[in-house]
């Protein structure tokens, strides 16, 4: 069912913004927030077309230095975004670590706004704004460059918008716990933003080491997965004992020299900062322990941040998620439940809704056992929800419209009126 999403060397290009002027001088370190002979001012220019190491090492390709060429001859310089706090972005540049601020021009939409693993445009900020001493302030962030792939998530806050969690990611690693009983639905709600995202899903069952082989849980985590993910692949892992690792590590290296950019996902507790610790190689991320009474953890992760990992690869650690809710995510459902989605091709009606229909081939397969009943529901569940949250933003972008008509008459109705007025008194 599933299939390898291409790496970043195969992404669309970034088309050519025509606003841009043809040629302009090429910016200088100090205009990224770096002092000029700098040790972190890094090499003399490349040739065109020729990805800047450093940038090499978080994903950035030669095609996506040469479609950048336009935007290079214009003073501009690529960047990644790292950690994302409020109205400014910690960065990863050809030339080092830096800060910048988010231009006006840029979204200030949670979908399309800047979000960490986004590539960015940095450039020199309005010469009309009053100077400070903040070294953030010397660079802004001027556009976020085109996603070949996007974790999206239903804001917390109930309204009928998205949220981007993480962007360019090739893998979305779902990490849950051996040493709790399986929880199918969030699992396969999981999965089903994994597939949605553009990335390839894979499931990371940690502590393997405290999971003793005989326990419930245990036993029913195996075939749990198999059953809620036909077709992902399925890793095993103990972050302390080093028990499956280096094929963790073999799969973030990826077969390309920079390696793949992943996200982990997951519930608080299960262990996705030891996790990254054990990948990274020190104590990078504060790790806390599990409540003995549920065996719930507590946010020790409380941002969003990508790391570079040193056998190859990036990370996206995120805070835990105890709930999350779907955003657009129709295909990603077609994805998580491919059987059902295969069998509804042998209904009679293209608009069957596996309810109580006449020919329906997913009720046939429930009753003869071959599909379970719990995995329709969970199907039904998911499908109600994505076509309720679409809803609330169909609507809430026809009223938007509704508002810019409005707003539009009002102001044709008051030009109108003036032209009567001076008119009438000239």
């Amino acid at each position: 069912m599933s299939s390898r999403i291409p790496s970043s060397s195969q992404n669309p290009p970034f088309p050519r913004d025509p606003s841009l002027p043809p040629t302009l001088a090429p910016r200088s370190p100090s205009s990224v927030g770096l002092p000029a002979g700098s040790p972190t001012a890094g090499p003399p220019p490349a040739a065109p077309g020729t990805p800047r190491p450093l940038l090499s090492r978080y994903g950035w390709t030669e095609e996506d230095e040469t479609a950048f060429a336009a935007r290079r001859q214009a003073g501009q310089s690529p960047a990644r975004v790292v950690r994302r706090d409020r109205s400014r972005c910690s960065l990863i540049s050809e030339h080092g670590p830096c800060e910048a601020e988010i231009g006006r021009d840029v979204a200030v939409d949670p979908l399309l706004s800047a979000c960490t693993g986004d590539w960015v445009a940095l450039g020199a900020p309005d010469p009309r704004r009053p100077a400070t001493n903040d070294p953030a302030s010397t660079t802004v962030i001027l556009e976020v460059l085109p996603r070949h792939s996007v974790l999206v998530r239903a804001t917390v806050s109930g309204r009928s918008t998205g949220q981007a969690l993480a962007a360019n990611i090739d893998l979305v690693l779902v990490v849950a716990a051996l040493t709790e009983p399986p929880r199918m639905a969030r699992l396969e709600r999981l999965l089903a933003l994994a597939w949605e995202s553009g990335a390839r899903p894979l499931i990371v069952l940690t502590k393997a080491d405290l999971a003793a082989a005989g326990t419930a849980a245990h036993a029913a985590w195996l075939p749990a997965a198999a059953a809620a993910a036909p077709g992902v692949d399925v890793l095993t892992v103990s972050a302390t004992a080093g028990l499956g690792m280096d094929e963790l590590r073999g799969e973030l290296a990826g077969p390309g020299p920079a390696g793949r950019s992943a996200v982990l996902v997951g519930p608080s507790g299960v262990g996705k900062s030891t996790l990254v610790n054990a990948l990274v190689g020190t104590d990078l991320l504060a790790v806390g322990p599990v409540r003995a009474s549920d065996r719930k953890g507590r946010h020790t992760t409380v941002r969003r941040e990508l790391i570079a990992l040193p056998a190859g690869g990036v990370l996206i650690d995120t805070p835990g998620i105890r709930g999350v809710g779907l955003w657009g995510a129709g295909d990603g459902i077609d994805s998580t439940f491919a059987e059902i989605t295969e069998l509804a091709s042998g209904c009679r009606f293209t608009d069957c809704e596996h309810s109580s229909e006449p020919g329906c081939a997913v009720l046939a397969a429930v009753e003869d056992g071959s599909l379970p009943s719990r995995r329709l529901a969970s199907y039904r569940k998911l499908q109600r929800e994505s076509t309720w949250i679409q809803a609330r933003h169909d609507a809430r972008l026809a009223a938007e419209e509704r508002a810019r008509w409005k707003s539009t008459h009002k102001e044709m109705r008051r030009l109108y009126a003036d032209r009567e007025r001076q008119g009438r008194y000239r």
